[in-house]
């Protein structure tokens, strides 16, 4: 008999948006692909996961909350509750209250330091692999450019700030090699309720400079990575250990180095070889003169590392199809 899953989600991905592969807005350079092949698998379960307008939560056999809701639904009696803990700790701290997790059957997360494997189960930002690098670099490859949005967070371990300040960095001392790619750089980082409200009515660029080397929002990131070298990606916070998201591995699978800030942890995951540490620099200017002299052998070493790294069984945890195993696997041991 087929069981009923609910999955609760934002309105953007009602009406299983969240597993559309065909959606070219939901599904932007592939995101849902994971979420795909959970549904898939699943239902060679028997178990039917649609989102909670599909599914009703009060009608569905097993639950699952897509970050830590404000209110928890009364669970009734048979259901199974399931944590994804995903969001950083910067934009949804709430993920992380451990008093919380009393209710719920499973959690899963990629922070290293709660999961226990048994109540808190580690799984990590998972993609599907592609693990075939363009080895070659063509002549009209750019230096390096960041791809974000321009955010704000008050959390002690944020690295918004330090993206502005490379991003000021580059327009001020090298512009002819910077690019800058992303969502609302055209207006106020959103500190307080005056920069939200100019941001509201448009007026944002009466007040703010304009960002030299601001190329506007890309298409796909797949349009932009193989034109430049390397992409500065840091994450949204420094320093927790695990949290590890898309943005070096969407360096890899583009044929792109990333000059990678985050998790403190992140050489237990990734070897150190396959990327650019920004915390082996001691300024900016360093760091310039390092990828700009940087020879085309060393360079493409850092590709058939990263190549050899998607290859071999260390990557497997950030694979979509371990993404699933590991959700299924614990499902049927409840």
């Amino acid at each position: 008999m087929m069981k009923k899953a609910a999955i609760i989600v934002s309105d953007f991905y009602l009406k299983n948006r969240m597993f559309d592969l065909n959606d070219p807005v939901s599904n932007r350079d592939n995101i849902s692909y994971s979420n795909y092949l959970l549904k898939t698998e699943l239902l060679k379960s028997d178990i039917d996961l649609s989102t909670q307008d599909i599914n009703k939560v009060q009608d569905s056999n097993i639950v699952f909350f897509n970050d830590m809701p404000s209110k928890i639904p009364v669970k009734k009696k048979g259901q199974k509750f399931y944590l994804f803990a995903m969001e950083s700790i910067a934009v949804h701290p709430i993920n992380f209250d451990l008093k919380r997790y009393v209710n719920f059957d499973k959690v899963f997360t990629w922070k290293d330091d709660i999961t226990d494997g048994n109540k808190v189960i580690k799984i990590n930002y998972s993609f599907q692999f592609n693990p075939i690098i363009k080895l070659e670099l063509g002549k009209e490859n750019k230096l390096v450019f960041v791809m974000a949005g321009n955010k704000y967070s008050k959390h002690e371990h944020e690295l918004y700030s330090h993206r502005i300040e490379i991003i000021n960095w580059f327009e001020k001392n090298h512009p002819e090699d910077f690019g800058l790619f992303g969502v609302g750089w055209d207006m106020f980082q959103p500190k307080n309720i005056f920069c939200k409200m100019i941001n509201r009515t448009k007026m944002s660029k009466l007040f703010m400079k304009d960002h030299l080397c601001y190329r506007g929002i890309a298409i796909s990131k797949k349009s932009v990575y193989p034109k430049y070298k390397f992409n500065i990606c840091y994450e949204n916070v420094k320093d927790i250990p695990g949290y590890i998201t898309d943005k070096i591995f969407d360096c890899f699978f583009a044929g792109c180095v990333p000059i990678y800030w985050g998790a403190n942890n992140v050489t237990d995951h990734i070897p150190k070889n396959c990327f650019i540490d920004k915390r082996d620099f001691d300024s900016y200017e360093v760091l310039y003169e390092f990828i700009k002299n940087m020879d085309d052998t060393t360079y493409q070493q850092y590709l058939k590392n990263a190549q050899e790294y998607l290859n071999s069984p260390m990557s497997y945890g950030f694979t979509a199809e371990c993404f699933v195993k590991t959700i299924i696997s614990e499902i049927a041991n409840v």
